[in-house]
């Protein structure tokens, strides 16, 4: 399991990729911003779920 910092490295990176994404397509409808929409999001849950964890 990854520890805080890097999980928040891989959010940061992945919210880049998407930003970057949605200025290139400028659709946010296409598959590949789609695509790491979702990365981003299954990556905020762990994160939260981790936080959750870690104040237990």
């Amino acid at each position: 399991m990854c520890n805080i910092e890097q999980m928040e490295k891989i959010i940061e990176e992945l919210r880049e990729k998407l930003n970057e994404l949605i200025n290139e397509k400028k659709n946010l409808l296409d598959s590949e911003v789609v695509t790491a929409s979702k990365m981003l999001d299954s990556a905020l849950n762990t994160y939260c779920e981790v936080l959750k964890q870690n104040k237990e």
